[in-house]
């Protein structure tokens, strides 16, 4: 490995990308990475961190109205969209420099610049200079997709999103995943007008059907005005605004239009063909269970793979590879009950199989649910209802699915994940006491099934 420059070399300064590097590099390997954007990736500059950020700003005009309820008197609250956005973009720079630092401190050498594939073992920079490793990273990620229709080139998507100079007073939001929901509250919460259209008859396609429909309900509660069975056909400027056009024949009237139909792996022009590496029909690059592609002294992780796009399975897949590759290690990455949360208006938390998922799987399941309204909002008088759900393998008594709609879901499912990991039945979440007066709690006294 002496001849090589690096002993690894990673391309992508993402979450999978900088765990890879920063392991291998505390294994005692020579580690170089390149990125042509900010360290952190996605989740860090225009995806899971400042989309929080503004879940959290949004959520403050409902708490000032339940404040009332408990006996509060607040003044005229005004809200200024540029003070959210610098604060945010002050933060998201910090986090930059944190993974610069964890890097450097590490030893990892980090170029600026965008990584191609020369051949299986040479890599160029910023079209200027080339470096050699005997095991090359590529930890690139994914980006947005915009419709192919009229007007696309006046669509934004989520990387333009957390960077608006103005908040829109009217927004189309196109795409029924995850990250247009988070849109639609975040945006229908700081006060502009939300209409979310998806071309299917239920959004978040994947989740529990008992819990697509229960958001649903709830977000229109809200004020998002949400449209199944419709498509965007053509965007075009009328008048200082948008004038969007629907499927249906309907157009509206807007100030901006965020496409939100989902992500691809970023792999155009990485040179992949030059160095051997397959990718499927999507563009994502294919490895086996160990991270390798095609070409044997090359691997992936994280978006790039399209295998779970989430933050956390990155960490896990580039972790993993290190420990192999540098440490004597032969582990490879769990995907079973692999938990997950939506910070859309109310949170979704889920971990294991829907129901649809468990009947196929198991045939005979029995289903535990519970929806109520959260004991905050009795007195501050918010509608806001909660939904909670068990999916028990009938067989074996062991609990597949937990699923949750209200606030904070995703920190109650965390420890949740936990028990499924462990084989947890419905038995043993009988015999556990609930910790009163808590939301959560109801996971552990669901005593009636709803069905079987």
């Amino acid at each position: 490995m002496a001849s090589y420059d690096y002993d690894l070399f990673v391309i992508g300064g993402g979450s999978g990308g900088v765990r890879a590097a920063r392991i291998a590099a505390g294994l005692g390997a020579r580690v170089g990475l390149c990125e042509e954007r900010d360290l952190g990736g996605t989740c860090v500059t225009v995806g899971c961190v400042p989309k929080k950020l503004l879940v959290y700003g949004s959520m403050i005009a409902e708490e000032l109205r339940d404040a009332a309820g408990y006996g509060w008197t607040v003044g005229e609250a005004a809200f200024d969209w540029p003070t959210l956005i610098a604060n945010k973009n002050k933060e998201i720079e910090r986090l930059n420099g944190v993974y610069g630092r964890m890097l450097e401190g590490a030893g990892v050498v980090v170029h600026e610049g965008r990584g191609v594939l020369i051949d299986g073992h040479t890599i160029e920079i910023g079209g200027a200079r080339r470096l050699s490793a005997d095991k090359i990273l590529l930890a690139v990620g994914g980006w947005p997709m915009v419709p192919q229709i009229p007007g696309r080139e006046h669509l934004i998507t989520s990387n333009e999103a957390v960077f608006l100079p103005e908040l829109p007073k009217r927004i189309l939001i196109v795409g029924g995943g995850y990250i247009g929901a988070e849109f639609a509250g975040i945006f229908n919460g700081l006060g502009s007008r939300v209409t979310q259209i998806y071309r299917g008859p239920l959004f978040l396609r994947g989740f529990d059907d008992d819990v697509r429909a229960f958001v649903a309900e709830q977000m229109r509660g809200k004020g998002v005005d949400l449209r199944f069975d419709t498509d965007l056909v053509s965007v075009r400027p009328q008048e200082g605004a948008l004038l969007a056009t629907l499927s249906e024949g309907q157009a509206l009237d807007v100030d901006c239009v965020l496409a939100a139909t989902g992500r691809a792996p970023l792999t155009r022009n990485l040179g992949l063909e030059a160095a051997g590496v397959e990718v499927d029909a999507r563009g994502a690059i294919v490895v086996d269970e160990e991270m390798r592609t095609s070409a044997p002294s090359i691997y992936a992780v994280g978006d790039v793979i399209d295998r779970v796009a989430l933050t956390p399975v990155a960490l896990g897949e580039g972790m993993a590879l290190a420990r192999n590759l540098f440490g004597g290690a032969s582990g490879r990455v769990d995907y079973r009950d692999i938990p997950s949360a939506v910070f859309s208006q109310p949170n979704i938390g889920v971990v294991g199989l829907t129901e649809a998922q468990a009947r196929a799987q198991y045939g005979d399941v029995t289903i535990f649910r519970s929806t109520f309204r959260p004991m905050k909002f009795t007195v501050s008088g918010r509608p806001e209802r909660t939904l909670m759900k068990l999916v028990v393998d009938k067989a074996s008594d062991r609990v597949v699915g937990v699923h949750m709609v209200g606030p904070d879901a995703g920190e109650i499912i965390q420890g949740l994940a936990v028990a499924l990991k462990c084989g947890a039945t419905k038995a043993q979440f009988d015999a556990t006491i609930g910790i009163h007066p808590t939301a959560a709690e109801e996971f552990v006294t669901m005593r009636t099934p709803a069905s079987s």
